[in-house]
């Protein structure tokens, strides 16, 4: 039988956005037996890129590492409820990396290395 322990997981809202002021998530971190870090994010009423200014092809979501390296983890998934016309999207993933930062942009390229136009983002955090 294979167990796997854990760590206490920590929930961190993001932050109220000028670009999409309607957007709502939180993002889910914690750490596993191997020092990985688990990565929970959900996000709803995120528009659709399309409706940017300018207009965006999708959503990428950064990290930012406790060394101030940015890393891509990965393009947000997005769809809408069976009986719901609300937008949800979501990722999960797992980084040797540890995040101190998660935000998500808006990308005319989803193979992007460069983060671009900011949407939504946490604070700065810490995980135990």
């Amino acid at each position: 039988m294979l167990l796997s322990i854990t760590s206490c997981s920590q929930k961190i809202p993001f932050l109220t956005s000028s670009v999409v002021p309607s957007a709502e998530g939180v993002v889910t971190v914690k750490s596993d037996d191997n020092k990985n870090y688990i990565i929970d994010l959900s996000v709803m009423r995120l528009a659709d890129p399309t409706r940017l200014t300018p207009s965006k092809v999708g959503y990428i979501v950064w990290m930012e590492t406790e060394n101030n390296r940015v890393k891509n983890i990965g393009q947000l998934k997005t769809s809408t409820g069976f009986m719901s016309k609300t937008l949800t999207s979501s990722l999960a993933t797992v980084t040797p990396f540890k995040p101190i930062e998660i935000f998500i942009t808006g990308e005319e390229d989803v193979a992007t290395l460069h983060p671009g136009l900011v949407v939504l983002k946490t604070g700065t955090f810490s995980v135990k």
